[in-house]
């Protein structure tokens, strides 16, 4: 019969009850004593295959290894167990099969703990990234406790990534918040975007994104471009920008410019459709989340008569806009029916994730203005874009570069992976960037 370990709430094989009865993690074959074995060189076929036959040859037993290559680099660790006279042969044996691989080898005592799992997950992105500013990134974690277990480069375009796997001690929920601030802080100071998360399966828990439209999925805003048409576009910008950043309320404000759209003919909604620009990387986002099976939203304060057609060519899943009412081919001024304001919003990502049988905790919003406030806060994770300060200071997640790919790179999603499903399907394409 297995143990059962109910302080735990897992069940452990083990081979040795001995052993069981202090680290219930442990399975040391009985006389053998751990080590630890390192190997590093250039990587070549048959340096793996060489390194085990020479284990196999001593008996040894495999607890844990990790195998790594970085710019044709290759390092094998290894924690063996094996009997204690057979240590000084084990190391002679593969140091003598090795130097013709020129591999480097080292054997130093091990400890058969089972090592923790990272508790969280930092991802850092920037054009460039300096030594610098991995310093000051590495320093701020120190200053709170938090150890850097691992780290791996997750993008090299449009901008660098590097994502860091962390030991954050009291790691409960909400005990990591004055690190976040921190690490905010920092990333301002910087100019860098610096997010963290939990690790674990929560984070690959993902499977709803919610988008807002204007100046998040597009560049610039619809409303604006209309008003343009109407010669009132520096009067509707102002007070777009002041509904953006919280100062008026979006459905008055809302009503207050779509009157100055007021006789404009219909044909300039499509126009106006015709003009808009997806922000960068934006196609790259929705193609790579619905691969990996996401249900994708669009929510805007703009106008669904503008948009429909971009939510069909992206094969966005849910959408919700506001209504522009049009009498004898002219536009009246007027907004039929709900405003999609801050509280819609929100309502609406909750009524999508139960549409799609899911919870908010498996649902993600990007936004950048005051009126998506809600939606980033009921999300299980909200990423704040190019955002205004209002917005900044509730969500999860920043970013301040003008891609939104770097969403996916913030989901733990790398470049490589990426690129290696878009050559499959000949959608690969790398824009070159302005300097």
């Amino acid at each position: 019969m297995l143990p059962f370990c109910g302080d735990v709430e897992q069940w452990v094989i083990v081979t040795n009850t001995a052993d069981a009865a202090l680290n219930p993690t442990v399975s040391l074959s009985p006389d053998m004593v751990p080590a630890v074995v390192t190997v590093s060189g250039p990587d070549h076929p048959g340096v793996t295959a060489a390194f085990f036959r020479v284990l196999a040859a001593h008996k040894v037993q495999l607890l844990d290894v990790e195998q790594t290559v970085f710019r044709n680099r290759l390092a094998i660790g290894a924690l063996i167990g094996l009997l204690p006279e057979r240590l000084e042969t084990l190391e002679s044996g593969l140091k003598e099969t090795l130097k013709a691989h020129g591999m480097s080898v080292d054997i130093s005592e091990g400890h058969v703990e089972g090592s923790s799992a990272s508790t969280h997950v930092a991802v850092v992105l920037g054009n460039p990234v300096r030594a610098s500013d991995i310093s000051k990134v590495g320093q701020t974690l120190a200053n709170y406790g938090a150890n850097i277990d691992t780290i791996r480069g997750i993008a090299d375009y449009p901008v660098t990534g590097l994502e860091l796997a962390l030991t954050v001690p009291d790691w409960e929920p909400g005990k990591a918040q004055s690190l976040r601030k921190a690490l905010a802080e920092l990333s301002m100071e910087i100019d860098l975007d610096i997010a963290i998360d939990r690790a674990g399966l929560n984070r690959r828990a993902k499977r709803l994104i919610c988008f807002d439209c204007d100046s998040t999925l597009i560049q610039g805003e619809v409303i604006e471009m209309l008003a343009a048409h109407a010669g009132k576009e520096a009067e509707v910008a102002a007070v777009t920008e002041r509904a953006m950043r919280g100062e008026l309320d979006f459905a008055a404000s809302l009503h207050e410019r779509v009157k100055t759209l007021a006789g404009l003919p219909a044909t300039v909604i499509d126009e106006v459709a015709e003009q808009i620009e997806l922000t960068p990387g934006a196609r790259t986002t929705i193609r790579t989340l619905k691969r990996l099976g996401f249900r994708t939203a669009l929510v805007s304060g703009g106008f669904e008569q503008v948009i429909d057609g971009l939510a069909d060519d992206l094969g966005i899943d849910y959408m919700r806009a506001n209504t522009l009412e049009i009498v004898d081919g002219k536009l009246t001024g007027r907004v039929l029916g709900e405003v999609v304001d801050r509280q819609a919003k929100a309502r609406y990502l909750a009524q999508f994730a139960e549409e799609s049988g899911l919870t908010l905790q498996n649902t993600v919003a990007v936004g950048d203005g005051a009126n998506d406030i809600d939606m980033l806060s009921v999300a299980g994770l909200g990423i704040a874009f190019n955002a205004k300060p209002a917005l900044r200071e509730i969500a999860d997640m920043s970013v301040n570069h003008p891609f939104l790919d770097e969403v996916l790179f913030m989901l733990g999603i790398s470049r490589d992976e990426i690129d290696d499903a878009d050559l499959a399907d000949g959608t690969a394409r790398r824009v070159p960037l302005e300097q």
